[in-house]
């Protein structure tokens, strides 16, 4: 069961106690402490101020907001309380279904139940629980044996490529030098 009720709540009185660069900080300030007189919360981090009464103080800037507002408040059983503008609809929460893991989904096609992770596993009863402690381990010892023996065999080894080295720069030999052209003789 929520508690709700509907406050104008005075904000000129705070925000002429302050500079004009600071007015509309103050006045969330004052919503806050409004709130925690006239709704008593768990504590004063709880207190959620909705987003549209937040955009309604800053509508014209940090210097002017609003010298009142009209708000409704909602306090819920853990003390929660949400201010919301005057007019406006609270946001309910979304219900969260869980998703089903593969193991699930098998078990539902087969009938089976496997439990979800909120719920606790039934233990067998104990008068069930003795008639196959003596007769069904030394079969599944059996069967499970030759299953473990196959699983060695099958992994196959992975090749390894050799890893890339960098290039490494070779000194290139220079090319001889050439030997000087020999001056040509003059015919006369």
């Amino acid at each position: 069961m929520a508690l709700e009720r509907t406050y104008v709540i005075p904000l000129r009185p705070e925000t002429q106690k302050v500079a004009t660069y600071r007015k509309s900080k103050k006045a969330i300030n004052a919503i806050k402490k409004f709130v925690t007189r006239h709704m008593k919360p768990a504590d004063a981090k709880s207190i959620k101020i909705m987003n549209e009464v937040n955009l309604e103080i800053w509508k014209h800037g940090i210097r002017n907001p609003p010298g009142k507002i009209k708000v409704n408040c909602r306090k819920d059983d853990k003390g929660v309380v949400e201010v919301q503008l005057f007019g406006k609809k609270f946001r309910e929460a979304p219900k969260v279904e869980e998703k089903k893991g593969l193991a699930q989904k098998v078990a539902e096609k087969v009938g089976t139940k496997i439990p979800a992770k909120s719920e606790k596993p039934e233990a067998p009863k104990a008068e069930e629980k003795k008639p196959e402690a003596k007769a069904e381990p030394a079969k599944e010892e059996k069967k499970e044996a030759p299953k473990a023996e196959e699983k060695k065999e099958t992994p196959k080894p992975t090749e390894k490529k050799p890893e890339a080295k960098p290039a490494e720069k070779k000194e290139t030999p220079k090319p001889a030098a050439k030997p000087a052209p020999k001056p040509e003789e003059k015919k006369s």
